[in-house]
C-alpha cells in the first residue's frame, strides 16, 4: 500500500512543470530529499514563508554557483511535504538542478503546487517516507541526504531516532532546519529545547549538521545557508550553526 501511494504520488507531481525529463544514471553531485512539515503547527503564513524560503534560496546566485561548482554541476532534489505518520507526498519529483534556469522553472513548480494542512508531526514517518524517495531516484549522486525541517519534535509513530538509525545504515546523511518559534506544540511545549532535540534525535550520517531558525521569518536565510552547505559538502562546526 505504502508503495502504491508513493508511486501515485510521484505520478501526480510528475505532472507538474519541471525542467526537464531524467537521463537514466545520470550523475550529480548530490540526491536531496527536502522534507517539510505541513502539520498543524505551521499556519497558512508560516507555510508561504516556508516555500518562498525554499524558493528563494534555490534561484540565489550563490546557490547556483556553489551547484555549478561541484564536481557534477549539478544537484537532483524531490521535495516532500509532511505531517503525522499517516500523511507523506512528494510534492515536487526528482529533478536535476545545473544552472540559473533550471531552479527558476523548479521554483514556479513549487509555487504551484497544492498544500494541505494536517495534524500531528511524525518525524520518523518523514524519513522513512523520504528513504523510499531516494530509492527511486534517477540519477546517480555521489552523496545521499535528506533535509528535515520542522517547527516540533515527534509526536506521532515510532521515535525519530528508529527511522535515523535505518537511514543512516543505508549511507544516507540527514540534516536538520528545526524552526525555534518558541510556541507550543497542541497546548504542550516540547519536553526538550527543539535545536538540541533535532541534534540528539534527528539528524545523522556523515558530516551531518544543522542550522536553526529563530522563527519563520528567518526560515529562508536558514534555508540558503544550509542548502550551500549540503551541496558543498561541508560540515558545519560541531555539527550545528545559527541562522544569521
Amino acid at each position: 500500500m505504502r508503495r502504491r501511494s508513493l508511486l501515485a504520488a510521484a505520478g501526480a507531481a510528475a505532472a507538474l512543470p519541471v525542467p526537464r525529463q531524467a537521463r537514466a544514471n545520470e550523475p550529480v553531485d548530490v540526491a536531496l530529499v527536502l522534507a517539510v512539515d505541513v502539520s498543524r503547527s505551521v499556519d497558512e503564513d508560516e507555510a508561504r514563508l516556508q516555500r518562498e524560503g525554499y524558493r528563494t534560496a534555490m534561484t540565489d546566485p550563490r546557490l547556483i554557483e556553489a551547484i555549478r561548482g561541484g564536481m557534477m554541476g549539478g544537484i537532483a532534489v524531490a521535495y516532500v511535504e509532511w505531517a503525522g505518520l499517516e500523511y507523506q507526498r512528494l510534492v515536487l519529483p526528482w529533478t536535476r538542478i545545473g544552472d540559473q534556469m533550471q531552479a527558476e522553472v523548479w521554483a514556479s513548480a513549487l509555487a504551484e503546487a497544492p498544500r494541505a494542512s494536517l495534524s500531528w508531526t511524525s518525524i520518523s514517518g518523514a524519513i522513512d517516507f523520504s528513504r523510499r524517495v531516494l530509492v527511486d531516484c534517477p540519477f546517480e549522486p555521489t552523496r545521499k541526504v535528506i533535509d528535515v525541517s520542522g517547527d516540533g519534535v515527534n509526536n506521532s509513530g515510532p521515535p525519530a531516532e528508529e527511522a535515523r538509525d535505518r537511514a543512516v545504515a543505508e549511507g544516507i546523511t540527514i540534516n536538520g532546519l528545526p524552526i525555534l518559534n518558541d510556541r507550543p506544540t497542541f497546548g504542550r511545549r516540547p519536553p526538550i529545547p527543539l535545536d538540541i532535540y533535532f541534534r540528539e534525535s534527528v539528524i545523522g550520517g556523515p558530516g551531518a549538521f544543522m542550522i536553526a531558525a529563530e522563527d519563520f521569518d528567518d526560515f529562508g536565510q536558514a534555508v540558503r545557508r544550509k542548502l550551500i552547505r549540503e551541496i558543498a559538502g561541508l560540515p558545519a562546526p560541531d555539527g550545528f550553526v545559527n541562522a544569521g
